[in-house]
């Protein structure tokens, strides 16, 4: 997992240029070492603040990083400008450093007897879930169980040996202030009978050896452990393709291809059913749900994509069941000249709510495309991905690349946007820049470059890594 991080850059102060660097590498094997598909991350997922990261792999387990190098780190107090930027002259000068915090075993390996239909641990989705104390809560899930953690810090308190050393001498003070009371010093016997006695086997406080032993004993220790609070199963039928946090905090959905269920954070016997795109006869299905995801700031509304690239934005104040009422975004201008392909390559695999709540930003597999909820007809905005391998579709279609997924973001000010492509490299646009403003990265310690490699034949070093790519999945639509 490679992080690259963007800094800003005034230029004679007319505008800022965003400039990308390498950040931080975890897991970096050696040269020869073989990768197991159990060690493959399957999933990432930021917390709303940046501090944590969590990782999820094909062998089930969870991987959780924590910022380190940021002093009083608070996303609601450590807000700046735009202006108060430009007034600073803002520059990132110390990249933000992410270390270990700790990994847990979240899936295994299950069969389902009544379906025959084994159950991989592969981890799909993970979220963060909204915590009012210092706890850590994350939603992970495979193919079919959801499953809530607790992930809580265990710290030992360092007792200073200065304090554990005046223990001692204030305990030998009292002896001896004691003793000042007895009248015959040599005889140590008290008025109740009881007599004092020097212990001559007392440990030497100043001998190095027990002052590296104490040390050893009483070190800091700071460890997190994991403990699984909810399991949520037995309510789909398909695979979950995705999940999603309300912003009430204390709901979710979780999302396959024809159902999306409402669950309460601390129910997992029941949930409801909100929306159902099952058909009496399986031969009438014309489209599927690919992703789901609730609105920022408003609780009562979601939106879903389909595999015929509509965007649906629902209220679920309306009715109990949501597939009637619905506002339909749809790219007509896309739609106008229909071939083989069309619906194929017009499925939406991932989409993402911008921190305003207003715009939506999708990814099918040939486009990047902003909308405004308020516009149903067409996106604001369209950015190509990879518009060289158009062309090339009936072999994508032959090797089945026609049919991977690939995820989109956005930054938090909704300025600019990022998806993956083929090549182990991501394009990086900016809204203000327009259509051409895009920039290639490669994920890798040398992230620019990609830049370099924009001589080479794009489809031909592209279409090479076709042969490479593993774990496709895709539904067809006839």
């Amino acid at each position: 997992m490679v992080l690259i991080r963007s800094d800003r850059k005034r230029i004679r102060d007319k505008e800022e240029a965003m400039e990308w660097r390498f950040s931080q590498v975890f897991g970096e094997r050696t040269p020869g070492e073989e990768i197991e598909d159990v060690d493959i991350i399957s999933a990432i997922e930021f917390d709303k603040c940046g501090k944590y990261i969590a990782t999820g792999d094909h062998g089930g387990r969870v991987v959780l990083f924590k910022r380190t190098n940021a002093k009083d780190f608070d996303d609601e107090k450590q807000v700046f400008s735009r202006k108060m930027l430009e007034h600073m002259d803002y520059h990132v000068a110390e990249p933000p450093k992410y270390s270990y915090i700790t990994e847990f075993q979240s899936h295994e390996p299950e069969f389902d007897y009544l379906k025959s239909l084994e159950i991989q641990e592969k981890i799909t989705e993970l979220r963060w879930c909204t915590s009012s104390n210092d706890s850590l809560f994350i939603l992970s899930t495979n193919d079919r169980t959801i499953k809530l953690w607790k992930v809580s810090d265990c710290k030992v308190k360092k007792t200073k040996e200065t304090d554990h050393l005046s223990q001692h001498v204030s305990s030998e003070n009292s002896l001896l202030a004691e003793q000042s009371f007895i009248a015959d010093p040599n005889n140590m016997t008290i008025s109740n009978g009881y007599r004092l006695e020097w212990i001559n086997k007392k440990p030497d406080y100043a001998s190095p050896s027990f002052r590296e032993n104490w040390n050893t004993m009483l070190n800091d220790l700071e460890t997190s452990t994991a403990r699984c609070r909810r399991v949520f199963s037995h309510a789909h039928d398909f695979n979950i393709n995705s999940i999603s946090t309300n912003s009430d905090a204390e709901t979710f959905i979780s999302a396959d291809d024809l159902r999306i269920n409402l669950w309460n954070l601390e129910i997992t016997n029941q949930c409801f059913n909100i929306l159902d795109m099952k058909p009496f006869d399986m031969e009438d299905l014309v489209e599927v749900i690919t992703s789901a995801e609730f609105h920022p700031s408003h609780c009562n509304l979601l939106a879903y994509s389909s595999s015929r690239g509509f965007l649906r934005l629902v209220d679920m104040r309306r009715a109990a069941l949501c597939d009637q009422n619905a506002r339909i975004l749809q790219d007509r201008e896309a739609h106008g000249s229909r071939s083989f392909f069309t619906e194929i390559v017009a499925s939406i695999s991932d989409i993402k709510f911008a921190k305003d709540g207003r715009h939506i930003l999708s990814r099918d597999y040939m486009n990047l495309k902003l909308w405004d909820l308020h516009m149903e007809n067409a996106p604001i905005a369209t950015f190509k991905m990879h518009e060289h391998l158009r062309p090339k579709l009936s072999e994508l279609y032959t090797s089945d690349s026609i049919f991977d997924k690939f995820d989109c973001c956005l930054s938090m000010d909704g300025r600019h946007f990022a998806s993956g492509t083929y090549g182990n490299t991501f394009r990086v646009f900016s809204l203000d820049g327009g259509h051409d403003d895009v920039l290639t990265l490669e994920a890798s310690k040398t992230p620019n470059r990609a830049s370099h490699l924009q001589a080479a034949p794009k489809a031909k070093r592209l279409l090479a890594s076709l042969a490479r790519t593993q774990n496709r999945r895709g539904i067809e639509i006839n």
